[in-house]
């Protein structure tokens, strides 16, 4: 039997997971880390905090499975996108706190971009918008924060990476320097047509070339772990964005096929095969993996409030003890009463972008009760993904007839039956519930050989329940109707 350890580092904790060959999974272990907001819209990280977290749960999970290191076929790390990190050349140190991919205080600095007018330009090569979320502005922020930034990124003193770029190169021993083509893409500074950083990109960020990873692909042998770090020289086999790595752990390798995450957000990813499509309806166009010399490329739609909005249930309101819950009191009321919630707590996400709407509760009369309130918040995951999807299937042609689905709301099937009804599809829920990190195994395992190919993985994959739509088309244009009226009245706020 081999084993594959997949390194799950996320916005909120680090996760080691281990699997045999047959992706049964061994161990889990899990730790949280620290975010800190030193003013409104900023989040940062500590690099080294990440960095230790990451070390503690492999060995935790190593003890819980009962294996040696040099047991291990290969390690795939999977991570947070967009979060950046910059560090000195000679000490390893991080200059600054790591930038997280939420974090908003890069906003000026994409706004004197957007009056530059070189957004068309920046979304054919890169297939994003003008945004805080992604890496390139973050890069510049903090080079312009640090003193004699600039300097010493042109002199070579400074190197820049991702969370799966900073990882590779701490586990190796600080041997390696590099990134895969998903995270890169989520810079801002690869052209997603080259797979090369972008002479020109690089240029409006003043960003000198000599702090970038080298980008690699998806799955191949970057290096080796260091042996006084963990006791072997074991294979760093696969680096890749999370919601790639979901794409891929959901076994979705045709053109057409998609898998939508439900966690703090909601994360549609699509495979459109191996030509770039740009969006015409709001969505994001990112690399999904490189297998060889064989490029996947992804339709991607953000959903910034999905399981967020159940905290809120029980965190804000007090309406409910515990998430899972409120699949109980969903089922107590035989419909929503006429109430429509749209949890626009931070804006909209795609294929809106509308960063100025916010919530409200719609339809409330004086026989609203807990139960219609609860309901109508689980709807509204539902009305949202429909919305992205849409925008999927007018973008690509496809006709989406199963979406495949993952993350801690998708356990809740009250939700996924709801999701079912609206979309008029199969739904099809992972029996491995932590895909990303199940991408990363998969794709560390391919580097090496555990598998021989791509349709192997796929015979491994499992389904664990498939709902199918309940509903008429009928009764559901009239919802919908009404979801589109309340998403418009937010936007008018």
């Amino acid at each position: 039997m081999q084993y594959l350890l997949a390194i799950d580092q996320g916005t909120t904790s680090s996760r080691a997971m281990i699997f045999d060959e047959n992706i049964n999974v061994l161990a889990i272990a899990q730790k949280e880390i620290t975010s800190f907001y030193p003013e409104p819209g900023w989040v940062e990280q500590n690099g080294d905090e990440i960095y230790a977290s990451v070390i503690s749960v492999i060995f935790e999970a190593l003890t819980k499975a009962d294996l040696k290191m040099s047991e291990i076929s290969a390690i795939g790390i999977t991570n947070q996108r967009e979060t950046t990190l910059i560090w000195d050349k000679i000490t390893g140190k991080p200059v600054y706190f790591a930038l997280v991919w939420q974090s908003r205080q890069t906003e000026e600095l994409c706004e004197a971009m957007r009056n530059r007018h070189v957004d068309e330009m920046i979304k054919t090569k890169t297939g994003l918008i003008i945004d805080p979320y992604f890496s390139a502005s973050k890069i510049r922020w903090i080079l312009d924060k640090i003193e004699s930034g600039q300097k010493r990124a042109e002199n070579g003193e400074l190197m820049f990476g991702t969370v799966d770029t900073w990882l590779a190169y701490r586990l190796s021993g600080k041997a390696i320097h590099v990134t895969d083509v998903s995270n890169a893409s989520r810079t801002q500074l690869m052209n997603i047509n080259t797979l090369k950083w972008d002479e020109e990109l690089l240029a409006l960020w003043n960003i000198p070339l000599a702090i970038m990873p080298c980008i690699k692909s998806t799955a191949e042998i970057y290096g080796y772990t260091d042996q006084s770090i963990l006791n072997a020289s074991v294979p760093l086999a696969a680096l890749v964005g999370d919601q790639q790595a979901s794409l891929f752990g959901q076994a979705c390798f045709e053109a057409g096929d998609v898998k939508n995450t439900y966690g703090t957000g909601c994360f549609m990813l699509m495979n459109i095969g191996d030509q770039v499509k740009l969006s015409k309806n709001g969505l994001l166009t990112t690399v999904a993996w490189q297998i060889d010399k064989q490029v996947s490329y992804a339709l991607e739609g953000s959903v910034f409030v999905a399981g967020a909005a159940i905290q809120w249930l029980r965190d804000g309101l007090r309406l409910l003890e515990d998430a899972p819950s409120s699949e109980q009191f969903a089922h107590e009321v035989s419909d929503n009463g006429g109430v429509y919630i749209v949890p626009a707590f931070v804006g909209l996400g795609a294929p809106y972008w509308d960063s100025g709407a916010r919530g409200a509760i719609f339809g409330l009369t004086r026989g609203t009760t807990r139960a219609h309130l609860i309901r109508a918040t689980l709807e509204s995951l539902a009305f949202q993904t429909y919305d992205v999807l849409k925008a999927m299937e007018s973008d690509t042609g496809f006709k989406i007839k199963v979406l495949k689905v993952d993350g801690g709301a998708s356990r809740n099937n009250f939700l996924m039956q709801c999701q079912a009804d609206i979309m008029q599809s199969r739904i099809n829920r992972a029996l491995v519930n932590e895909t990303t990190a199940l991408g990363a195994a998969f794709l560390a395992g391919l580097a090496v050989g555990v598998y021989k190919s791509i349709d192997e993985i796929k015979e491994k994959w499992k389904n664990d329940i498939e709902f199918k739509s309940q509903k008429s088309q009928t009764e559901v244009d009239v919802s919908l109707t009404k979801w589109r009226k309340a998403v418009e009245a937010t936007r008018l706020f």
